[in-house]
């Protein structure tokens, strides 16, 4: 076996400022409470466990509270937590997300050791760790198990190191904050101050120790090559028959990038048949009576496409969505153009395609046609040369070049795809999916992530919801391999229209995940795993489908028992997702209980749940509140500063610079900061880009889903550390250097005056009549939306008279204001794009309401 370092060049770090450049939180034993993180994981054939160790001290003469915002991968299931100081081992366990902080809180008030891990998205966690006394040092464990994404003949290992900045749309809520973080909560992303942790700016000493560790075994599998991207590594051969090998990082290396292992296997290119493999794990014995918890257990099948199973390409419509927003500023630019580029040139003449470049406006090529223009020789160098034109700035409004994307698809008879190229830093991804879900029926969705630090999760779930595939690109040196990916996956799926058929094994309803299995693409393994009910003896499952001249095909596997516990984690994870995106569309307490009993009975944490560690023992009793403080992040590596410049932004007004629309971040009453540069490596090499209009109340119809869990009982609590603007820009007073940490100070906001009532009743109506018109398929008829109209205006007008936000009530109104056209005799002649119009509005009023309009299940009893 060969391993390969992939070289790349030494990313430039600014000269470190005299005390660093969060000087202010220096103190004489330390300076921040994360000292250490250590990954280990143990990879198996296609599958890895994983174990990651947090390390917090306390330099401080008081009792401690750490608060640390931190990614993990996006597919992994956390399955178990224990926290261990002072020769103690306290063992977490996983309860309702709302009861888990109660008792974290009781515990620190009695002065007791305490730990909470909570999952904010499905990449990011946030751990707080509480009543660490001074000079000690408490460490917390987590257990995860993972897949390995598979595709042409290689495996990736990708573990995440650092949350990135994420762009924030919407108007601030005038209302207590869910956490601590440095951008205010919007209608759009109820918990902005969640997700986005202060940031330490170049100069800073590199404040954490980082290991990482991965024991690879092959497990029988024709493992040829081990390449590392964007780190160095050492090698170890272990002398043994199953050619183990073990990767170590380097010492030194900073939390600012994602670790990416890439293991190749031997090419199967000369089968012509695909693989499918059917593999059943039973349920464990309940331990109290001996006897199976459920006769049944987790199934997961494996159908490997071969390098033979090349389809020839029907007609395309593909539109080709640009991510032009500052934060792609610099490489990541570069990289996404020459991405873009590609893909156009692969189109043929019998393909129509667009091309929408995007930060706060959507733009296009200025010959080309406003539709779908044919992929001539002519037009493809016209796309291409606009696209050489493009530079970073503004903000990542991404719904509407997706709505628009799907708008000029909507008609089309060839195979529709939409290419997506971003680096996915987004807060508001519930909103989007939530929204553009019942859009992509029929349209595969691509997404392409560039970034050290890319946003796995969001673009693995839209490309799931548009039955596509995701590719993720962390440097230049790999886009000529993802790209080629990519034409592959653009092209015909070998199958599609899968469907699932089970012979002597009862599937359990509604337990299968993916939910919507979509296409089978050449080079990608489809994996569909579910529940089971019974004891089977001659399982059998079949996927079938079609080819692209409509050929019927099929795929059969029979059952093999394994004795593996990890699969049904791995289910039970991304099974809850698929729930968790459902209920970010429709909402409703059956759901919610579904999800909380899901995730307690398999033991994988999800973000209604979390893990909880509480020492027995009182550490601090009589003491005050514990001092608090949020560790800051770095920042990812390829946005700092170029050398011997600071950094234009401090990251208490990122948002501002990726244009959310609201006021500056600070405390009341201090000045406001001046306009803020745009994202870039330098001030001074990057044109000033006016910040745009404020963001209406949410990018399309009312703002989605609940604000996060937060305010009284839970979220970032106290002060926060607060990074400092080397570039000579205004520190606003809240930023102020107090106790060896930035104090943070927030106003409180009155909570907005709305009729839960009146809300109430108009979800349970409109939530009735969008049911109904989901359930008239395509015996779309006039006579629906005339119903529709006649309970729609009474609602609107109830909404008005009780002061309902215009967010909430404005798309109703406008909807029920088009609709009018139906009172006439004849049928409207644009009644599909009414009825189209109609589900979007009321799916959006219904996924907004069926969680503001009640206290978020995971805060009650608080």
């Amino acid at each position: 076996m060969t391993v390969h370092i992939t070289p790349l060049p030494e990313p430039v770090t600014p000269p470190q400022a005299p005390g660093g450049g969060l000087g202010a939180l220096a103190t004489d034993k330390g300076n921040l409470p994360l000292d250490s993180v250590d990954v280990h994981a143990a990879i198996t054939g296609l599958a890895a466990g994983i174990e990651v160790v947090q390390g917090f001290h306390n330099p401080f003469d008081i009792p401690l509270e750490a608060t640390y915002v931190f990614p993990l991968p996006d597919r992994a299931a956390v399955t178990a937590m224990r926290m261990e100081a002072d020769d103690r081992v306290i063992e977490g366990t996983l309860k309702e997300r709302g009861q888990a902080r109660q008792d974290y809180d009781e515990a620190i008030a009695a002065g007791r050791r305490a730990a909470i891990a909570e999952e904010e998205r499905p990449d990011v966690f946030t751990m707080r760790v509480g009543n660490i006394l001074p000079g000690e040092r408490v460490t917390v464990h987590l257990s995860l198990n993972q897949p390995l994404p598979y595709e042409d003949d290689a495996a990736t290992f990708r573990f995440p190191l650092v949350v990135a900045p994420r762009f924030i749309p919407g108007s601030p809520l005038d209302e207590a904050q869910a956490g601590d973080g440095v951008v205010p909560d919007t209608d759009a992303v109820p918990d902005a101050s969640r997700i986005s942790p202060p940031v330490l700016l170049p100069g800073f000493p590199n404040p954490v120790r980082l290991s990482v560790t991965a024991d690879i075994d092959p497990a029988g599998l024709p493992l040829t090559e081990i390449r590392s991207a964007l780190h160095v590594v050492s090698e170890t051969q272990e002398n043994d028959e199953r050619g183990r090998t073990t990767i170590r990082l380097q010492p030194g290396e900073r939390l600012n990038r994602d670790f990416i292992l890439r293991l190749a296997y031997a090419s199967r290119d000369d089968e012509e048949e695909e693989l499918a493999a059917l593999s059943l794990t039973p349920d464990e014995p309940d331990a109290a009576e001996g006897t199976p918890a459920e006769v049944g257990g987790t199934f997961t099948l494996t159908v490997l496409p071969s390098g033979a199973s090349r389809r020839r390409s029907r007609p395309r419509d593909v539109v080709l969505i640009l991510d032009r927003s500052g934060s792609m500023h610099g490489w990541k630019m570069i990289a996404a153009r020459r991405a873009a580029a590609r893909i156009v040139d692969t189109l043929t003449a019998d393909d129509r395609f667009a091309v929408l470049s995007f930060d706060n406006v959507v733009e296009r090529p200025r010959d080309l046609d406003a539709g779908l223009s044919a992929a001539t020789d002519r037009n493809r160098f016209r796309a291409v040369e606009h696209l050489a034109s493009i530079d970073a700035r503004g903000g990542t409004q991404m719904s509407r070049p997706l709505d628009e994307a799907c708008t000029l698809l909507a008609d089309s008879v060839n195979d529709r795809v939409i290419v997506l190229i971003t680096d996915g830093q987004v807060g508001n991804e519930d909103q989007i999916l939530a929204h553009l879900a019942p859009r992509l029926h029929g349209i595969r969705v691509h997404t392409v992530g560039i970034d050290r630090a890319v946003n796995a999760g969001f673009l693995r779930r839209l490309a799931a919801d548009g039955a596509g595939r995701c590719e993720l690109v962390e440097s230049e040196d790999r886009l000529d391999e993802a790209m080629e990916h990519i034409h592959h996956r653009i092209g015909a799926p070998v199958a599609t229209e899968l469907t699932l058929h089970a012979d002597g094994l009862g599937l359990l309803p509604d337990t299968v995940a993916p939910r919507r299995l979509g296409a089978l693409f050449p080079g990608v393994p489809l994996v569909i795993s579910g529940r089971y009910r019974g004891v089977p003896s001659a399982a059998r499952l079949t996927v079938r489908g079609v080819t692209s001249d409509r050929t019927p095909w099929e795929r059969t596997a029979t059952g093999t028992v394994t004795k593996d516990a990890a699969p049904a984690a791995v289910w039970a994870r991304a099974h809850l997702r698929d729930l968790e995106d459902r209920y970010a569309v429709d909402g409703g307490d059956d759901l919610e209980r579904r999800i909380v009993d899901t995730s307690l009975r398999f033991g994988v944490l999800c973000r209604f749940t979390a893990f909880v560690a509480v020492d027995s023992r009182v550490v601090a009793e009589g003491a005050d509140a514990p001092h608090q403080v949020v560790q800051p992040v770095e920042m990812p590596d390829g946005w700092a500063a170029a050398p011997g410049v600071a950094m234009p932004l401090a990251a208490s007004r990122m948002a501002e610079s990726m244009s959310y629309g609201g006021p500056p971040l600070g405390a009341a009453g201090s000045a406001p900061a001046p306009p803020a540069a745009p994202m870039g490596p330098a001030a001074s090499a990057v044109p000033a880009v006016p910040a745009g209009p404020a963001v209406p109340a949410a990018e399309f119809g009312p703002p989605p889903p609940p604000r996060p869990p937060g305010g009284p009982g839970g979220g970032f609590r106290g002060t926060s550390a607060r990074p400092v603007d080397l570039g000579g820009g205004d520190v606003p007073e809240s930023a102020a250097p107090s106790s060896g940490t930035f104090e943070r100070r927030r106003a409180g906001r009155p909570a907005a005056a709305r009729s839960s009532a009146a809300l109430a009743e108009a979800r349970r109506v409109l939530a009735e009549e969008l049911q109904r018109l989901r359930q008239v398929g395509a015996q779309r008829d006039v006579q629906h939306l005339k119903d529709l109209l006649t309970k729609l205006e009474p609602i609107v007008q109830r909404l008005d008279e009780c002061g309902v936000d215009r967010g909430l009530a404005g798309p109703l109104s406008a909807l029920a204001t088009d609709l009018q056209v139906v009172r006439a005799e004849t049928a409207p002649a644009d009644l599909d794009a009414l009825w189209d119009r109609a589900l979007r509005t009321l799916a959006d009023f219904v996924a907004a309401t069926g969680r503001s309009t009640k206290r978020p299940f995971w805060k009650r009893g608080q």
